[in-house]
C-alpha cells in the first residue's frame, strides 16, 4: 500500500522592486462640512430615517436638522444629542419651517 501524496506547496513570487502596474486609486472628495469648533463630531444628530437607510446602502451623505452634512459611520447611541438638532426637533415641522424662513430673510 502506498501513502497519499501531499498537496503541492504554492511557490511565493519573488519580491520585485519594480512599481506595480494595474493598481487603481480612487480619490473621493471630502463631503463633510466643518463647523470650526469640532463639537459637531461629538454629537448624535437628527436625520430623516429614510435618508439614514439610503446612506447605509448607497454611502451617500445625509443632512442633519442642524445643517451638518456627513456620511454616518458611528453608533449614535454612544453620543449625546446635538443641542441644535434637539432644539429644532422640539420646534416641530411648522416651527422649523418658520425658523429656516427667517434665516433666509436675513
Amino acid at each position: 500500500m502506498t501513502a497519499p501524496l501531499d498537496p503541492p506547496v504554492p511557490q511565493a513570487e519573488p519580491i520585485s522592486t519594480e512599481p506595480r502596474r494595474g493598481v487603481l486609486t480612487e480619490e473621493r472628495p471630502d463631503l463633510r462640512t466643518s463647523h470650526g469648533d469640532g463639537d459637531h463630531e461629538r454629537f448624535a444628530h437628527y436625520v430623516d430615517k429614510d435618508k439614514v437607510v439610503e446612506s447605509a446602502v448607497m454611502g451617500s451623505p445625509v443632512v442633519a436638522l442642524c445643517g451638518k452634512v456627513w456620511v454616518p459611520s458611528r453608533d449614535p447611541k454612544k453620543f449625546p444629542v446635538c443641542p441644535d438638532c434637539q432644539r429644532l426637533y422640539e420646534l416641530g415641522p411648522e416651527g422649523r419651517r418658520k425658523e429656516w424662513e427667517s434665516r433666509n430673510q436675513d
